[in-house]
């Protein structure tokens, strides 16, 4: 039986590299860092010693993931930073990291550090996700809508606290009562035109729409190309 030619061989291996981190991507989403390795490589259909060529081991596997997934985060957060209101543009993000981590088991332990120390894993990743978070922190502090006496650290204990709260309360209603709570603290002063204290109400679901585009194979919107 000929052999396959090594382009074909090169091009197998992309596809089977983009398969297991977009299946890796899906089971830390539903089920957090725990997934054995085994059970990542039994849903891609490919064998333990593929995932281990690609990614010898669970932590590297990891890093990939988290490091596409915060830069699919922070591209999310640069298209807020242009918002002409900065305290909705911020209580939007906030609000949508909240739901994508009740819905992103990986993200919610990478941000709260369990099973890896992500800011060793992918230093770069974290502290990116960092600076644009503490950009629009600070663009709606100086506009007069958020406290000026919290720093992006205090922000992102809060969102880990939200994560918590929607992973051990069942109840989806007391989950989103108890995340406007901590955005009322938030706050300088409670909100006269709703949760995201904005004369424009569709800026709030743009925001939505800025951050529910598919996240691909890859870690980069299902829409685009899949880089091998």
């Amino acid at each position: 039986m000929p052999e396959k030619p090594a382009r074909s061989l090169r091009a197998d291996a992309a596809r089977n590299r983009a398969r297991v981190l977009d299946v890796a991507y899906r089971a830390f989403a539903e089920q957090g860092l725990s997934v054995p390795i085994d059970e990542i490589a039994r849903r891609a259909g490919v064998g333990a010693g593929t995932v281990y060529r690609h990614f010898p081991t669970k932590r590297e596997l990891y890093q990939a993931v988290v490091e596409a997934r915060f830069t699919w985060l922070i591209e999310r957060a640069e298209l807020l930073l242009g918002a002409e209101d900065p305290g909705a543009a911020f209580f939007a993000y906030f609000s949508a990291l909240v739901t994508e981590g009740a819905t992103d088991k990986g993200l919610a332990d990478a941000l709260a550090g369990l099973g890896f120390d992500v800011e060793q894993l992918a230093p770069g990743a974290e502290r990116r996700f960092k600076e644009v978070l503490g950009r629009l922190l600070s663009r709606a502090q100086d506009a007069g809508v958020v406290r000026p006496d919290i720093d992006v650290a205090d922000v992102k204990t809060l969102l880990v606290g939200c994560h918590t709260m929607n992973r051990h309360r069942d109840d989806p209603d007391a989950a989103r009562r108890l995340t406007a709570v901590i955005r009322d603290g938030l706050r300088t002063r409670r909100p006269a035109l709703g949760i995201f204290d904005s004369g424009d109400p569709s800026f709030a679901e743009r925001a939505d729409e800025i951050l529910a585009d598919g996240f691909g194979a890859d870690g980069v919107d299902s829409s685009g190309p899949v880089s091998p």
